[in-house]
């Protein structure tokens, strides 16, 4: 019986050729589909590693092989075909996207991760005191049709603002045949809390209008398209999707890439139940 958390079929043969191949020297490793399965059991209960049930192996081989694939640019290759498929059959829609950011706050087992390791860690690991309390930030990009296209993490204090340019710029849906891959859309949609000059500069550069409203201290615009901004609330739809995976609703990772690898896990599953009309909540 497949758990609804877990890989179907279908799914797994989607993506199967992304992961590595089967087997090391001196040793095997249990199957790709299984250890999978054992990390999401984990994005979706958000228990402990320790707890994951021995029909996945054991914990800690998962949680390496987890730990790899954050780093190794398996999660993200895995990502980066869903959107391919969703492209490929007009799910991904160019024309408005939204960007939003989210406050995650961390449990007492995500502080302590020591110094800086390696170029893709930063030396706060994410995370960090603001009104919210100890947490991270969360900064999201999603189509008009609540597919997540890109996050990134930084720490809690952080101004959603500050990360609007890294999280438009992660966005990378690649086009086999027809050229670059896609990294912009024709219109960004955010709140007032991205309605600052140097912002709207960076649009007006890339060829994107910015729809978004002025704060009271600033001078109206009289050509905002104020029926385009109401329906950026699908990027907070998107949000309370990713966090129905109780390992986001709360950040248990010491370190911001494996926490990241969390969230784009969370991405991934959203992807799959896009991919599947019959199966959308």
């Amino acid at each position: 019986m497949t758990r609804r958390y877990e890989l179907k079929d279908e799914e797994f043969t989607l993506i199967a050729d992304l992961l590595p191949p089967v087997g090391r020297p001196g040793g095997r490793w249990n199957d790709h589909r299984t250890t999978l399965d054992g990390v999401l059991w984990i994005l979706h209960t958000g228990a402990q590693w320790r707890e994951l049930p021995e029909r996945y192996g054991k914990w800690k081989s998962v949680y390496d092989r987890f730990n790899r694939w954050a780093r190794d640019g398996t999660i993200d290759r895995i990502l980066e075909r869903l959107h391919l498929e969703l492209d490929a059959s007009g799910r991904i829609d160019f024309d408005l996207w939204r960007v939003d950011g989210t406050s995650i706050r961390a449990s007492r087992a995500a502080a302590g991760a020591g110094g800086k390791r390696g170029t893709a860690e930063p030396a706060d690991h994410a995370l960090g005191r603001s009104r919210g309390g100890f947490g991270t930030k969360l900064h999201l990009v999603v189509d008009s049709g609540g597919v997540p296209l890109s996050a990134v993490v930084t720490a809690g204090r952080a101004h959603e603002s500050k990360s609007l340019e890294p999280a438009l710029e992660a966005v990378r849906i690649k086009r086999p045949g027809r050229g670059r891959p896609r990294r912009r859309p024709r219109r960004l949609a955010g709140d007032k809390g991205y309605s600052y000059r140097r912002i709207r500069r960076y649009l007006r550069r890339r060829g994107i209008k910015a729809v978004i409203p002025t704060r009271k201290d600033q001078r109206r615009n009289p050509k905002f398209d104020a029926g385009a901004y109401r329906r950026r609330n699908i990027v907070e739809r998107c949000i309370l999707w990713l966090k129905e995976n109780r390992r986001l609703a709360t950040r248990f990772e010491k370190l911001a890439v494996n926490f990241l690898a969390m969230v784009k896990l969370a991405m991934i599953r959203r992807c799959f139940r896009l991919i599947e009309p019959s199966d959308r909540t």
